[in-house]
């Protein structure tokens, strides 16, 4: 790392203090004893965010509508869009057809953030969106984004469970052949 590379990173800091100061005082405060969903909400109060906005997936509606109805019931101003939003085909965006076998309308993340761009949302949230799809996401919100459940329909969205095992139950599964026994 060139000492130009900290400085640089240094001074984006006083644009950005307050978010940072935010954060680690959620941090702080909550450490070991608030979940993600209490973070997320004392984060949007100590930013002095009111309206938030949800992307979510599908198929995960349910979690969705209990985050939706939580963070009202603490006071904050909701707003929500599906990922299947205006039910566009895949294959007329030119995504090969046989991806339609799992569902034929296409997950919208552009159109999710536009949605909530016209809301005016302060703070997303990020619920099950596919990977790639959370990344165009991120690229055209322009509230800040923050992640609540990361899709991993294999380890019931705790990507993290695959870490964990990495080196016993999924080894075989996410090393290469050569590396397994390593």
């Amino acid at each position: 790392m060139e000492q130009e590379d900290l400085e640089w990173a240094l001074k984006q800091y006083n644009d950005n203090n307050k978010i940072m100061a935010a954060s680690a005082e959620v941090e702080y405060e909550g450490y070991c004893r608030l979940t993600r969903v209490e973070e997320i909400m004392t984060f949007a109060r100590k930013m002095g965010y009111k309206k938030l906005g949800i992307a979510y997936c599908i198929g995960l509606v349910n979690e969705a509508r209990i985050f939706a109805r939580i963070l009202r019931a603490n006071g904050f101003e909701v707003y929500s869009v599906i990922c299947k939003v205006a039910g566009i085909a895949k294959s007329s965006i030119g995504i090969p057809k046989e991806c339609e076998k799992i569902g034929a309308a296409m997950c919208n993340p552009i159109l999710q953030a536009r949605l909530l761009n016209q809301a005016h949302t302060e703070l997303n949230v990020v619920i099950g969106l596919c990977v790639g799809h959370d990344s165009l996401f991120y690229k055209y919100s322009n509230a800040y984004t923050t992640t609540l459940v990361t899709k991993d329909r294999v380890t019931g969205h705790n990507p993290a469970a695959a870490l964990y095992t990495a080196n016993s139950y999924y080894r075989k599964k996410l090393m290469p052949e050569g590396e397994q026994s390593k």
